[in-house]
C-alpha cells in the first residue's frame, strides 16, 4: 500500500494511478490539513475505476460521493461513519493497540517499524526481539501491515515477521516524482 504525501504533488493524480497500475493494492489519501473540496478535486483526478482502491484518512463523506473503498481510522479520525460498509483500517502504534482494535478493522497498520525515511527523527518503536515474540504469539499476522522506514532491503525482515503487508510513504516519495517513476519507485516491495 502507498500512503500519499501529506503535501499536494504536481500531476499527483497519474502518479498515484501509475502507483497501482503497477502493484500497489491501495492508496491512503492522507492530506492532513487540507479542505474536504482539496480533496475531492485530487479524488475527481483519478479515473473512477482507481476510487475503489483509494482509503480516505480524512473528509469521510467523499466516500459514498465517490465510491472510495476504504477509510482509515486515526486520532483525527477515531470512529467510522455510521452505516459505514467499505473497507475499514486503523493506525496503531502499539502492540496493546494492535490488541485491542484488530478484531474490529479489515487491517490496521503498525508503526513505526524501522525509523523513518520521511520523518526526520522518527524511530523503530519495537525492539526486533519484540517483534519475534509478538509474531510467535500471532499478535502479527495478516491483518497487520507494516509502516515506517519499510524499503525493499528490509522486505525479508517484514515478511519473516509475518505481517500480511506493508504501507510505505518515503520508500516511494522520495523517487517517484514522474510515471516513469512509479514501477520502479514500487520495486522490491512485493516480492517482484
Amino acid at each position: 500500500m502507498v500512503i500519499t504525501s501529506p503535501q499536494f504533488l504536481p500531476d499527483e493524480a497519474s502518479l498515484l494511478e501509475a502507483l497501482l497500475a503497477y502493484g500497489a493494492d491501495r492508496i491512503h489519501l492522507r492530506k492532513p490539513g487540507c479542505s474536504e473540496q482539496e480533496l475531492a478535486c485530487l479524488i475527481e483526478q483519478l479515473p473512477p475505476h482507481c476510487h475503489p482502491r483509494l482509503s480516505l484518512h480524512d473528509h469521510f463523506a467523499l466516500a459514498e460521493r465517490y465510491g472510495i473503498g476504504g477509510i482509515h481510522l486515526n486520532g483525527r479520525n477515531p470512529v467510522p461513519p455510521p452505516g459505514y460498509r467499505g473497507i475499514v483500517s486503523r493506525s496503531c502504534h502499539s502492540l496493546s493497540e494492535v490488541a485491542r482494535y484488530k478484531a474490529g478493522v479489515d487491517y490496521l497498520f503498525l508503526s513505526p517499524i524501522f525509523d523513518s525515511i520521511s520523518k526526520t527523527g522518527y524511530r523503530a518503536a519495537f525492539p526486533p526481539q519484540v517483534l519475534d515474540e509478538a509474531a510467535r504469539s500471532g499478535l502479527i499476522d495478516r491483518k497487520v501491515v507494516a509502516l515506517g522506514g519499510v524499503s525493499a532491503q528490509k522486505m525479508p525482515q517484514v515478511r519473516a515477521w509475518g505481517f500480511g503487508g506493508v504501507a510505505v510513504l518515503g520508500a516511494v516519495w522520495q523517487q517517484c516524482r514522474t510515471v516513469a517513476d512509479a514501477r520502479v519507485a514500487l520495486s522490491g516491495l512485493s516480492g517482484q
